[in-house]
């Protein structure tokens, strides 16, 4: 659905490559296919003649990384980063990738996910003298790797990785060579591509597609990369304990025409819609999907239900960013000024309308209200996820439990509250089984734990929940 209208929202897209002449053109199309990811922040660092140099600001990548500076970019490596505001909050200083010039060598760093003891390990480093420059969490790795000393890079990378707790997925790059990272659990999506000699990485395939470049395979939890001149070598820095893709990477933050572990985006939203006709059928007369992550659910619903699926909602693509308004009254304008009902499809039909996820229901209820409004006589939710109960701390902006609809309502007080006819959710059963990834367990592979309170790292002090180690 709409992130910035609903407030979930995923941290970052990372892109990197090594060895092109065109680092910075093909960082730029990279980054622009991964907008989707973060809208608040942009930013590139390429390598060229042994120095690192930095461009970035507040914005879109086309705001941010204009023709007039593109122009004047060169090199042939580069890490580039898009940004939402999660841990550490907004500002230039946390736009990332974030660039450190110490007295023998630089380095630049970009960072996907959220490190769940971070405020702990900053203590520990600010009491030893270290000196923070930004309030993000990506920072933290670099004052553990500058604290190794003066060993082997490798080394320091690896001894600082083990340190932290949570989610990452981190691109690493000096002027010789670039260092990739995933966590233990492989919560973030990461994949290896090929663009003739280069290699690139990137946090979804289809900016692999965008640049041209042969996928390889995905970045495998616990592992790290290094790619420079020579090639590229992988290595563990960790075992991998448990898989725990974030399950909503399927439902609702990657494009569709992405693959992760060699699930189609778009086919595994399809089987989401058609579980939801499995487990809840309903009688009606049109099937619609609230754009753009609910369409392919709904066309699966519509599918195995044998119900007409329409274009029953259509999303103004030339509206302004609101998710900037402050007001809960400007959030929900944003929403009808986002999204119109297309009368002549519901007007005088019973709807199913299917999407992704509810997170506060204020959403929801406008769009129910809209159908109505438009003729529709009845309007059926079906949501192709599990209800979110439990805040995630992995790099969603959802760390509140107290903003959780689900967490204080059943779903009956939902279903009132949006005024539906109707409202079922998946079952967390059934989420798992339709999206089908290919491993062993009761999760396969999947962190859950925003729908069961199963989180598969520890959450410090800080993070106040009660929660469940899986």
């Amino acid at each position: 659905m709409l992130a910035e209208l609903k407030g979930l929202n995923e941290e970052c897209g990372l892109f990197g490559i090594w060895g092109h002449p065109d680092a910075a053109q093909v960082t730029y199309y990279g980054l622009h296919s991964l907008q989707h990811r973060g809208q608040e922040g942009t930013g590139m660092v390429l390598a060229k003649d042994g120095k690192l140099s930095s461009v970035k600001g507040e914005g879109l990548v086309t705001e941010v990384l204009t023709a007039e500076k593109m122009q004047t970019l060169s090199g042939n490596a580069a890490i580039g980063h898009v940004r939402y505001t999660t841990a550490g909050g907004g500002g230039y200083e946390n736009v990332q990738p974030l660039l450190f010039n110490f007295q023998n060598e630089s380095m630049a760093m970009a960072h996907n996910g959220n490190i769940v003891n971070a405020d702990q390990l900053k203590s520990e480093l600010e009491a030893q003298g270290s000196i923070f420059h930004s309030t993000s969490d990506t920072e933290v790795l670099a004052h553990l790797i500058r604290k190794g000393g003066s060993s082997e890079l490798k080394s320091r990378i690896t001894n600082g990785l083990n340190s932290l707790k949570g989610a990452y997925a981190y691109l690493i790059m000096t002027d010789t060579e670039m260092f990739v990272a995933m966590d233990p659990n492989g919560l973030r999506p990461l994949s290896l591509g090929l663009l003739g000699d280069a290699y690139v990485v990137a946090s979804e395939t289809c900016a692999l597609d965008i640049v041209g470049a042969d996928f390889l395979r995905d970045i495998e939890p616990g592992e790290l990369l290094i790619i420079n001149d020579e090639g590229i070598t992988s290595e563990r820095f960790a075992v991998c304990k448990q898989r725990s893709m974030c399950t909503m990477e399927y439902v609702y933050f990657s494009r569709p025409d992405s693959n992760i572990d060699g699930i189609n985006v778009h086919t595994a939203r399809k089987n989401l819609g058609k579980q939801l006709a499995i487990e809840k059928l309903i009688e009606a007369d049109v099937v619609t999907g609230v754009p753009d992550s609910g369409n392919s659910a709904a066309i699966g619903y519509a599918e195995a239900s044998g119900i007409p699926y329409e274009m029953g909602l259509l999303k103004n693509r030339y509206v302004g960013r609101t998710f900037i308004q402050p007001s809960q009254s400007l959030r929900e304008q944003g929403v009808k000024m986002k999204l119109s009902p297309v009368r002549g499809v519901v007007e005088g039909k019973r709807v199913v309308m299917v999407d992704d996820s509810i997170v506060r229901g204020t959403t929801s209820k406008r769009i129910v209200q809209m159908l109505k409004e438009a003729g529709a006589t009845e309007v059926h939710v079906l949501i192709s996820s599990p209800p979110i109960k439990n805040p995630c701390f992995y790099g969603i902006d959802t760390s509140d439990k107290d903003e959780l609809i689900a967490a204080k309502k059943s779903v009956e007080e939902i279903r009132e509250l949006i005024g539906a006819d109707s409202l079922t959710f998946l079952s967390v059963e059934g989420t798992v089984e339709a999206i089908g990834r290919p491993f062993e367990g009761e999760n396969r592979g999947q962190c859950l734990a925003c729908f069961n309170g199963k989180y598969p790292t520890e959450i410090y002090s800080d993070q106040e929940i009660d929660f469940i180690k899986c």
